[in-house]
C-alpha cells in the first residue's frame, strides 16, 4: 500500500504517512517467509489485520454492498485461519490465506467508495509510543473500547457486524452489540494479545500525556465523523484500562 510509520523514540513519537510514490511496482508474497516468526508476531499480524479491515468497515452504512461482503470476507478467514496459524505454524494453506487476507486488507480494495474511521491506530499509536507496546497489542486494547463508547454513531454496522460475523441474532440491539464487542475482545485473547492497559500494567496514569501528544499532532477530531474529540478520546482510554 502507500502509507508507512515511523517511530522515533527519543521523543516518544510515532507518526503515519501515506503517499502514491510508495506504491509498490509488484510484490512477491511468499507464506514460508513467515515460517521463523515467533508466534506472538504472527498473532500480531492477524489482529492487525483484522483490525485494519474494522477501521474501514465499522463506520455508518452508505450501501456499498461488495465491499461490505468483501470485508466480512476477509474477517471470517481471520477468524478461522488466525487460531490455527498458531497451532500449525508451517501449514502453507494456511499462512497463505493470511497473507493474501492481510494484503487485501490494506491495499485500498475494501476503502473503495466507503467511510474510514482509523482512530482505533491513532490511539494506539499513541501507547506503542509511550510504552513500548506493540502496535497489535494496542490496538486489541483499544478498539473494543472504542466500539463500545462509538456504539451509538456505529449502531447499524455493529449490528450487522454482530451478525454477519458473530451469528448473533438473540436479544434486543444493545445486547447484541455488547455481543459483538465481547467476542472481538475474546478473539484478540485467545490470539494471546491481551486488551486491558492493566494486563501491562498500566494503571491509566498517562492518559493526560497520551492526550497531549494527540492534541500537539492534531488529533482532535478522528473518526469517520470526526465527532471523537479530546474529550472522547479520554473516555475510551480510561474505558481501556
Amino acid at each position: 500500500n502507500r502509507s508507512a510509520v515511523i517511530t522515533r523514540r527519543a521523543t516518544q513519537d510515532k507518526q503515519s504517512f501515506r503517499n502514491n510514490l510508495l506504491y509498490p511496482r509488484f510484490a512477491i508474497l511468499d507464506p514460508e517467509y513467515t515460517y521463523s516468526l515467533p508466534p506472538v508476531q504472527i498473532a500480531n499480524g492477524v489482529v492487525d489485520a483484522f483490525v485494519h479491515i474494522v477501521e474501514q468497515y465499522l463506520t455508518y452504512p452508505v450501501d456499498a454492498r461488495v465491499q461490505d461482503r468483501f470485508a466480512e470476507g476477509l474477517l471470517l478467514t481471520l477468524l478461522e485461519e488466525g487460531p490455527r496459524a498458531l497451532a500449525e505454524p508451517e501449514n502453507y494453506a494456511v499462512r497463505a490465506n493470511i497473507m493474501w487476507t492481510a494484503t487485501l486488507a490494506l491495499n485500498g480494495l475494501i476503502a473503495a467508495g466507503v467511510p474510514q474511521d482509523w482512530a482505533t491506530h491513532m490511539l494506539g499509536h499513541e501507547l506503542t509510543a509511550l510504552h513500548g507496546i506493540d502496535h497489535a497489542q494496542t490496538l486489541a486494547i483499544v478498539l473494543p473500547s472504542l466500539l463500545n463508547i462509538q456504539r451509538e454513531g456505529k449502531r447499524e454496522k455493529l449490528l450487522q457486524f454482530a451478525s454477519r460475523i458473530w451469528g448473533l441474532e438473540d436479544g434486543d440491539e444493545q445486547q447484541r452489540i455488547d455481543g459483538a464487542i465481547a467476542a472481538t475482545r475474546d478473539f484478540f485473547e485467545r490470539m494471546g494479545l491481551a486488551t486491558r492497559m492493566a494486563d501491562y500494567q498500566l494503571d491509566g496514569s498517562s492518559i493526560p500525556q497520551l492526550l497531549l501528544k494527540l492534541e500537539q499532532k492534531g488529533l482532535t477530531a478522528l473518526g469517520e465523523r470526526q465527532d471523537i474529540t479530546l474529550a472522547v478520546s479520554r473516555q475510551i482510554y480510561l474505558d481501556a484500562r
